[in-house]
């Protein structure tokens, strides 16, 4: 089998290293490669993005850079992002379709998010901190154990609130068709993304589209790495 990078991007308030232990479970099957925004981690010192294409200029550059830099990574590209990471995914995979030579995209993989025309109508953004930290946990049905600490929440809390205004704020760039293969998935018993908000990314599939449950709520990949993985790795094959 032809060796696959798997793009990660992250949801809201999340940063690269959630990503890291993915790469024990997907053993030689992948190359797992989180990018990292701006504001958390070891770019803790930079603002935040606020906008998603702002984001997807910054995401498209460093990728480049990993790539330009590491010669050995495989340039077939896969790209997985759940809830924001879906919509920044799903931006960076359309950029990367544009781009000639260099790399190929043989699938985009988008996790806990309506599609990108349809995003949710109930909003966190401008509320106090305390109502704004309950709605995301509501909309998450999970919250970080590092907020339950006053000092890391007044850490995390700024890059937090810039990650739900992009995502809330989120308009697609475009309406042409994907010309990539498509999977989308989500937690069975996921409350934020019905089952028929998820199948809707089909509107955007312009190249194969699959859809996929796996146990769990929103924020079921916490738990299911490991069927995760499986599921990438088929379906890359």
């Amino acid at each position: 089998m032809t060796a696959t990078t798997l793009v990660c991007l992250p949801f809201a308030g999340a940063g690269a290293s959630f990503f890291r232990p993915w790469q024990r479970v997907a053993g030689e099957r992948l190359t797992v490669l989180p990018l990292q925004l701006p504001g958390r981690e070891r770019r803790i010192d930079e603002d935040p993005y606020t906008d998603a294409r702002t984001a997807t200029d910054g995401l498209l550059a460093d990728l480049r850079s990993t790539l330009a830099d590491d010669p050995g990574l495989p340039r077939r590209i896969a790209l997985f992002g759940h809830s924001l990471g879906a919509v920044l995914a799903y931006e960076l995979a359309h950029r990367l379709a544009a781009e000639p030579g260099g790399t190929t995209l043989v699938r985009l993989f988008v996790s806990g998010s309506p599609q990108p025309a349809e995003q949710r109508t109930r909003r966190a953004t401008g509320l106090p901190d305390d109502a704004f930290l309950a709605r995301v946990n509501e909309f998450a049905g999970y919250t970080h154990e590092a907020l339950d600490d006053p000092e890391m929440r007044e850490l995390i809390l700024p890059t937090l609130r810039a990650d739900v205004e992009m995502h809330e704020n989120y308009a697609p760039s475009t309406d042409l068709p994907l010309p990539a293969p498509l999977t989308v998935l989500r937690g069975s018993d996921d409350e934020l993304v019905s089952r028929d908000e998820a199948e809707a990314w089909a509107k955007v599939a312009g190249a194969g589209f699959t859809s996929v449950e796996l146990p769990g709520g929103h924020m079921y990949l916490t738990e299911s790495a490991a069927g995760l993985i499986d599921v990438i790795a088929a379906d890359v094959k």
